[in-house]
């Protein structure tokens, strides 16, 4: 089995369409974020992480650097679901001509789209999102001067169940019965068994956190990740630190508010030779100087961008609300946005810089 051939070639349909396209913006737009990024590089990272079945039977599977443009559409035009998806590939021209695929030819399935997320990996993920910062770095934005880290809370997909619950759902579901429905098959979907209780300004919250850390100088999200939302943010510091490298530049300086401080994480930053930039807070001995006041007040001014990102990915991503009921789907679907936002990001800046 191969890849079937996506070479943009124009049928009878796309000569017909073409003079009706020459005004259209949404065509515009696609053709600006398809030149802002080099996607034989992408492609060549897919191909090396993504495999095909060898049998000569079936039809061709559909390229892998076409699947993942389906999934930057996805977060660009915040689109809920996979059939949803398909719906829009098959009535939108210019989602079409972004993806090379000929206005006469049909939109992979739904269930296509779900089957390559789970053929990816994350080694795969981050070799992409750092392509695409690598490439706007060759551009001149420079991306390692500082990184601001930070976590927020995320909704589980599913309701909420008290501990106890949780508790006996998922041993019921570790054993063979709990896998399969009442007809006796695989079960195909099942309820969140990974999200859990944690209290936030004394209000309970059932589900997930995502760490994330923000590049300071233009706003890049240099890493994201999953957790149960009990998991201590202090712990993640190191590494969102560790993940935030995509280049050879060295990171200069990490900046986070007073739930990162504490000795592992100063002395982690030390050891690495990376700038201190974690606000302090009162300790049992001692309340914060006047110095460290004024200190805490610059590094807010600094390390609000990442905040701005998870408003921005709030508002029209959805992302307080975990989309899946699986933890490692919840990833994927984070360094997906990641790469839209970089993307686009990228694209706005560079805009700027050229006007």
């Amino acid at each position: 089995m191969g890849f079937k051939k996506m070479d943009g070639s124009l049928g009878f349909a796309d000569f017909a369409l073409a003079s009706s396209l020459k005004h259209n913006r949404s065509l515009k737009l696609m053709e600006k974020l398809n030149k802002s990024i080099e996607w034989p590089r992408i492609e060549s990272i897919l191909m090396g992480h993504y495999t095909v079945g060898t049998s000569g039977e079936g039809a061709d599977a559909y390229p892998p650097i076409l699947l993942y443009k389906c999934m930057l559409l996805q977060k660009w035009f915040h689109i809920d679901s996979d059939p949803e998806l398909e719906n829009q590939i098959n009535d939108r021209l210019s989602f079409k001509k972004f993806l090379g695929l000929s206005f006469s030819k049909p939109s992979p399935d739904h269930s296509t789209f779900s089957r390559f997320r789970g053929r990816l990996s994350k080694e795969a993920m981050d070799q992409i999102n750092s392509e695409i910062l690598r490439q706007f770095e060759s551009q001149g934005l420079t991306i390692n001067e500082g990184i601001a880290v930070d976590a927020r809370l995320v909704k589980s997909a599913s309701r909420p169940i008290s501990n106890d619950k949780i508790k006996e759902v998922r041993e019921k579901h570790n054993t063979p019965e709990g896998k399969l429905d009442k007809n006796g098959n695989p079960l195909k979907f099942h309820r969140d068994l990974e999200s859990n209780w944690t209290i936030k300004n004394d209000d309970p919250h059932y589900g997930l956190k995502e760490h994330a850390s923000v590049d300071t100088n233009h706003g890049f999200v240099l890493t994201t990740t999953m957790t149960p939302s009990s998991v201590n943010d202090t712990n993640y510091l190191s590494y969102c630190t560790v993940y935030s490298r995509h280049t050879k530049q060295k990171i200069e300086k990490v900046y986070a508010d007073k739930g990162y401080a504490g000795k592992p994480n100063r002395d982690f930053l030390a050891l690495n030779k990376i700038a201190d930039g974690i606000m302090r807070k009162d300790s049992t001995t001692a309340k914060l100087t006047e110095f460290e006041i004024e200190r805490n007040k610059k590094i807010s001014k600094v390390r609000y961008i990442v905040e701005q990102y998870f408003g921005i990915s709030h508002l029209h991503d959805g992302a307080k609300r975990a989309r899946f009921t699986d933890i490692t789907k919840n990833k994927f679907d984070t360094w997906f946005r990641q790469a839209a936002f970089n993307i686009t990001r990228g694209l706005k800046i560079l805009k700027v810089a050229t006007v």
